[in-house]
């Protein structure tokens, strides 16, 4: 089948690459080469360390802002971008596994915001780890993860996209775990590699059964890639169980892979214990480039997820992701009201965001989704960053409780943290996350399929609102109700905050319905600009709504918890209010108890089965297999023993015997041997006189 697939689709000749295109592959290799000369330093080589690993991702920004730039060029010229570059890795009889990597605007805005986001990341490192005793090995980590991601990101081929995904994960487990003395962080970094593992299973699931399919995991390829045309009538034309089309099926696989990087619902749960890591390791996983991956991947393979799609309907797999996307965003958004670690706020916040990208590549598209993606990771990192700033500041305090009125003793780091607030509010027209937000609520509303994702996206921007509003109040507002008195944090950590801040109101610019550069721009259309956009009444329609949804989650939160002091131990307003509800929500809605009871239960239930087995059913047949063999052993021993070593010496010892007699004939004297001869001369004599009597 995969080669009758392969001669039915036509192989057009490849389109010349450019010189971009080319060195695509350098913008990952450099922070991978850094983490491999970094492992063998020595740890007091802090400097040289430190310095390869920002001198690296800085070139690997030059080289993605030059692909950018390119990409970007072509684009203006009213031509689409998309080149590929693809070789064969190896060869087994008439098969081959081919690699490549990919330039179009998906992969190059991606690189630019990776890379930019990573170097503030890195140098904002320098203060935050400027203390540890093991910086070095930290930036070797932070290279190596840096690099993984790059990897995703250029990858052309799924299989190549797989392997820079293991690198990721496998990064973020040394790196949450990178305190492993503290078992929390122990117990965090295997707690995100198993979940995120589950996902990956699925995933690989999905690889194997579309290269079966189709011959091929490269994207593009002239026409015969897994996400063109022919491929995808082809998965059309299969069928899987419960009435699914190939298709659905391998994308609902790999949309499970998705999840589990994404943290989207039921796979959400390693990621709020991913705080454990340093602030730094937080704001690289939770902004950018880790949870990221999978809203990037959903968005690459997106040919795949929508094949079939009619016009003003879709498809099982989006509708899958739209739902998933939906509840994540609102169950999310819940628990983070309850939280009083500064860091756990942030994290239930990713998560609920992550949900909004699901939700709007599910209802809108690549454009939609991708671009809350892209201002997310600058809010997002902007907001970690500035909590590791408020918890070096107050001496590694985390509990919201246990601080306020910061705004007066760290000035730099309270605006800053108010621009990324109010971006991830979505608060109107000054704020990325206000466009960004704003698209995926307006694609909700379009939706024809259901409404109900619509308000829960709606409900969830409220709590957004409020819960970010009360963290806002308990930390930089009333007064200071800590142990030591909090300082603002030195000019390598504030710059990357100040660098974030600005593009978290500019990048709005470029997704205002004024003038959509983004959404044209992802897809090679033309983006005019129109100034009249802001009157139409749908977009004054959208703009107030919009508006009401947080004011409201800001009013409420401010007249609950604005400017106020409560003392650290006392109990909050709405635990007060609805007490089994805060409780509810403070456990994280059970979800781990849940899974404590039945998955994790069953495992350990199944553990002891397979003990059991192991000692009395294996071992016991192990152990009666042994003691037939020992008896066999004693048997041929005891033959060896006395049968057979018994005759053969029985026999050795007549021989002796035998000899000793003969040896005594054999005397050397000459008078001996005529006697003898004598005696047998008469002896033959007497035998033929009595035989002739006879």
């Amino acid at each position: 089948m995969i080669q009758v697939l392969s001669q039915s689709i036509p192989v057009p000749a490849a389109a010349p690459v450019s010189a971009a295109a080319r060195l695509l592959w350098l913008i990952p290799a450099l922070p991978m080469a850094a983490a491999g000369v970094i492992a063998v330093l020595k740890q007091p080589r802090r400097a040289a360390a430190s310095t390869l690993a920002i001198a690296s991702l800085g070139f690997s920004l030059l080289l993605s802002l030059i692909a950018f730039a390119h990409v970007v060029s072509v684009w203006a010229s009213g031509s689409q971008v998309r080149e590929v570059f693809n070789f064969t890795w190896f060869q087994f009889g008439s098969s081959t596994v081919d690699l490549g990597w990919i330039l179009d605007p998906l992969s190059a805005a991606m690189l630019v915001m990776v890379s930019l986001v990573g170097l503030l990341i890195f140098i904002y490192s320098l203060g935050y780890m400027a203390h540890d005793e093991n910086f070095t090995r930290f930036f070797c980590f932070l290279s190596l993860f840096a690099g993984g991601m790059l990897t995703v990101v250029i990858s052309n081929s799924l299989l190549l996209l797989f392997m820079g995904w293991e690198i990721v994960g496998l990064t973020s487990y040394l790196l949450i775990g990178f305190w492993y003395h503290k078992p929390s962080a122990a117990a965090a970094a295997k707690k995100a590699f198993i979940v995120t593992r589950v996902g990956d299973v699925f995933f690989l699931l999905g690889i194997v059964w579309l290269f079966t399919q189709t011959g091929t995991l490269l994207f593009y390829n002239c026409g015969a890639g897994s996400m063109e045309t022919g491929a995808l009538a082809a998965l059309l034309g299969q069928h899987a169980a419960l009435g699914l089309s190939a298709a659905t099926a391998i994308g609902l696989l790999i949309f499970a892979g998705a999840a589990g990087k994404s943290g989207q619902f039921p796979l959400h749960v390693w990621l709020p214990d991913a705080m454990e890591g340093p602030t730094p390791v937080s704001a690289l996983i939770h902004a950018a480039t880790m949870v990221a991956a999978g809203v990037y991947l959903v968005a690459r393979v997106y040919p795949l997820m929508s094949a079939g799609l009619q016009p003003g309907g879709s498809t099982t797999t989006l509708v899958v992701i739209t739902w998933i996307g939906a509840i994540t965003a609102v169950f999310a958004a819940l628990i983070a009201i309850a939280q009083n670690d500064i860091k756990r706020i942030l994290a239930y916040s990713t998560v609920s965001q992550l949900g909004y990208m699901m939700a709007g590549l599910g209802m809108g598209g690549v454009a939609i989704g991708f671009f809350h993606l892209i201002t997310h990771a600058f809010f997002k990192a902007l907001l970690f960053m500035g909590a590791g700033s408020v918890i070096h500041g107050c001496h590694e305090e985390q509990d919201i409780r246990r601080m306020g009125g910061l705004r007066t003793g760290m000035p730099l780091t309270f605006v800053t943290y108010a621009v990324g607030m109010l971006a991830l509010c979505g608060f109107p027209i000054f704020f990325s996350g206000f466009w960004s937000k704003d698209a995926i609520l307006e694609a909700a509303h379009h939706w024809t399929v259901a409404r109900t994702p619509f308000y829960l996206l709606v409900f969830g921007a409220v709590l957004t609102a409020f819960y970010m509003t009360r963290q806002v109040a308990y930390v930089f507002f009333g007064s200071w109700r800590g142990h030591k008195q909090a300082h603002e944090s030195p000019a390598v950590m504030t710059f990357p905050l100040v660098a974030l801040a600005f593009f978290a109101m500019a990048l709005g610019l470029i997704g205002t319905p004024a003038w959509p550069w983004f959404r044209a721009f992802l897809g090679g259309q033309a983006a005019p600009v129109h100034p009249d956009a802001f009157a139409e009444p749908a977009f004054l329609s959208l703009l107030g709504t919009s508006t009401v949804v947080v004011f409201l989650g800001i009013g409420l939160a401010w007249w609950l918890y604005g400017n106020k002091s409560p003392a650290p131990d006392a109990p909050d307003v709405l635990q007060s209010a609805v007490p089994p509800l805060w409780a509810s929500l403070r456990d994280r809605l059970y979800v781990d108890e849940l899974y404590g009871v039945t998955v994790i239960a069953f495992y350990a239930w199944w553990a002891r089965v397979s003990d059991w087995l192991d000692r009395r059913v294996w071992g016991g047949i192990v152990a009666a297999i042994a003691w037939l063999f020992r008896l066999w052993a004693a048997i041929n021993r005891f033959l060896d023993t006395h049968v057979v070593d018994g005759a053969f010496d029985k026999g050795c010892e007549e021989l002796s015997t035998g000899g000793g007699l003969l040896a005594r004939v054999q005397s050397g004297r000459v008078q001996s041997y005529l006697r003898l001869l004598a005696f047998a001369v008469a002896a033959l004599a007497f035998i033929l006189i009595w035989s002739s009597r006879a």
